[in-house]
Order: C-alpha cells, then structure tokens, then sequence
C-alpha cells in the first residue's frame, strides 16, 4: 500500500459499514478535532488472528467510559468490525487502529454530551515500527516533557490527547536522529517512550517502571507474564534516570513497536544481548501460535 493514508485503495468500517477508503471522512466541526475527545486501540494481526484482541476491544471501552464517552457498540461487535475489515481488505498480516470519538453534532464547545459517539476501524500492512532498530537496538532521546499526574488526565485511559507531547517529543528526537524519546513522569521518574512502555536488565533481573502514571500496555502485560515464565525476576517499580547508567540492557515494547531493543538513551549505552533478543524470538512466536 502507497500513497498518503488519505488516498488508498481499500476499505474501512466506519458507523457500522464498510466505506471506500477515500470516503472515510468526517466534518470539520467534529468535536474530537477541537477538543481532543478521541480514544483508539493499535493493534496487530498476525497470520489472520489478531493478538489479544478482545482485551483490545474491552480497554476501548474502557478509555471510552474513562473520557465520558460511551461508545455505543458491545466488544462482540468491535470483534466483528474488525474482522470484516480485515476479511474486506484481504488482510492476514496487518496493523489495526481502532477509533472512538466524539462527532459533530448540536453541541460545538467544551460541552458536546448532544453529539454522536463514533467508531472507525482501518487496517494496513505495516512493518516494523522502529525499522532496522530491530536488530540494531534503537537511539533514543529524552524528551524535555513529562507524562502527567493522574490528578491532571485519566491516564489509563488510551486517549489522544495524551499523545500531544509524544508528537512533540518524538519530532524532536528524530531531528536529532534518533528513533524515539524516553519521558520522564511528573515526579520525575522513568516513564516511557512516545508509544511504547519501557524494561531494563541489571544483573540477569527485569526493572520496568511501575504502571501508576502511564498506560499498562497489553504487550507490556504479556512480556512481564512471559518473563516470570522463565523464573526471571521482574521488578515494576520507580526508576530514577541517574539509574539508566547500571543498566545493560534495554527494550521497548508496545502492539506497534512489539518487543525492539535499545542501543541508546541519550549519553547511556546498552548491548542488544541474549535476554532482550529470547524475548523479541520469543514474543515473535507466541503472537503467531
């Protein structure tokens, strides 16, 4: 698939139908565009099965029911959605991205509880997120925001609006020639990275930041699961920056960026070795079993 994500051959579900791709569209009054009111899903499916897909779709309501927005369709028909989107677009191997949002309606204003819940799903062919880092270990920047308190945003919740500052973020980093940034939360502790959560290796054992200011990612849940699996000890906890310099290993993992090492953050070297690379072959086959 070439061209802009405008002008595509293919179809997408939209309000329960599938469309043409080029027509998916939506007015320029939608809530969602003014005021951010927009929760999704990113997901992948491998050899015509979708990972995890069901809990995809509960956490969608669940952002959805955290964002005052009640999305008016059961997991069973957002299972449905996307497996006429895929089984339309003649996809086995693809990216999904599951959409909710506030559409235009009576309301137009901070207020908008008169207008439409809408859904869309679209589906492509999408590579690995970080490219050859893969193999070579991502360089990563360390953004000058930080994730917020969850005093400030449901942070739980998979919502567009926290991704503003990762769009920053990850422009700037890539202005500098890295891959992605790694954020600090508000408290100053280690987060994240733009869309992917974060693991360390020290001493044969796993640190990775504990889940109280960001998002628990699905595949975050599984690696932990995968790890305790192999009698390796996992350690979710608060991670100081000036701590990045005892680690040896590092890898992001995320639905998007699946499980890709870390060459780098900022001034702080890792080697790509043997635990992150068991866990990268490792993920690869459980997805596809």
């Amino acid at each position: 698939m070439a061209g802009g994500y405008d002008d595509r051959d293919g179809v997408i579900w939209m309000d329960g139908k599938l469309v043409d791709w080029r027509d998916a569209n939506v007015h320029i009054l939608t809530h969602a565009l003014h005021y951010a009111s927009s929760v999704f899903e990113g997901e992948r499916c491998y050899d015509g099965k979708v990972f995890k897909s069901r809990q995809h779709s509960e956490r969608l309501l669940k952002s959805g029911e955290l964002m005052d927005m009640a999305i008016p369709y059961t997991v069973d028909e957002i299972e449905a959605a996307k497996r006429a989107t895929l089984d339309a677009n003649k996809l086995t191997n693809a990216y999904l991205r599951v959409v909710a949002f506030r559409g235009a309606g009576e309301d137009m204003g901070v207020a908008a509880s008169r207008n439409p819940i809408r859904m869309a799903v679209t589906a492509w062919e999408w590579g690995n997120y970080y490219g050859d880092a893969k193999m070579k270990g991502a360089k990563l920047d360390i953004a000058k925001w930080k994730r917020p308190s969850p005093e400030t945003i449901p942070v739980a919740a998979k919502a567009a609006g926290l991704y503003m500052i990762c769009t920053m973020s990850k422009h700037a980093a890539e202005a500098k020639g890295c891959s992605d940034a790694m954020f600090l939360d508000y408290r100053g502790y280690v987060a994240e990275a733009t869309g992917a959560n974060i693991f360390f290796v020290k001493d044969g054992e796993v640190h990775t930041p504990l889940a109280d200011a960001i998002l628990n990612g699905l595949t975050r849940q599984t690696v932990i699961g995968m790890l305790k699996d192999r009698q390796i000890k996992v350690h979710e906890r608060h991670i100081m920056p000036e701590e990045l310099e005892g680690f040896e290993q590092c890898w992001l993992t995320g639905s998007a960026a699946e499980v890709t090492p870390v060459g780098s953050i900022g001034d702080y070297n890792f080697e790509v070795g043997a635990l992150v690379r068991d866990i990268a072959e490792g993920y690869e086959k459980l997805v596809r079993a």
